[in-house]
């Protein structure tokens, strides 16, 4: 198994709806249309085994200050190889790099986030996770998700060095 993670691409949409759909039809994912997929494909990595997609997670904005990883899934006979906290690890370095300290997620698998660092918290201090998806999400009075969130440090500044 010769595992690559990368930025996704537009042809990955195909690829990404069937790997999600599968997630929300177990009601553990929200469902994404091939066309919002589209339209957000700069926020995706995706997991490639050969010329397979055999995962993917996104980082959604919420704020100045925090981003979330949703959309995280990996297919079946790829689990337990590496392959959740690879992307992981690229969407904190995402964050890393866009100057967002904070990481959180919704989950239902908080010992996977926690082995990747992160700390279970309160849903209630994302306000803005709350008035952007929770609103229209079905659970909404009756959620059993449960929130992680790490703190990274940002990515060195590199100072400019002058030669007088």
């Amino acid at each position: 198994m010769s595992v690559i993670c990368r930025k996704a691409l537009l042809e990955d949409v195909d690829a990404l709806y069937d790997l999600i759909q599968g997630y929300a039809a177990q009601g553990i994912m929200l469902p994404r249309s091939r066309e919002a997929l589209a339209r957000n494909i700069d926020t995706f990595f995706v997991a490639q085994d050969e010329d397979r997609l055999i995962g993917c997670g996104s980082l959604c904005r919420l704020g100045n200050d925090l981003v979330e990883i949703r959309s995280l899934g990996i297919v079946d006979g790829y689990k337990g190889h590496g392959i959740g906290s690879r992307l992981v690890d690229a969407l904190i370095e995402e964050a890393r790099e866009l100057k967002i300290p904070k990481v959180m997620a919704l989950t239902y698998e908080a010992k996977f986030f926690q082995k990747n660092g992160f700390q279970i918290v309160e849903k209630e201090i994302f306000p803005e996770k709350v008035w952007t998806d929770c609103i229209h999400c079905p659970k909404q009075q009756c959620c059993d998700e449960i929130a992680v969130l790490k703190v990274i440090e940002p990515a060195p500044q590199y100072e400019q060095l002058s030669f007088a």
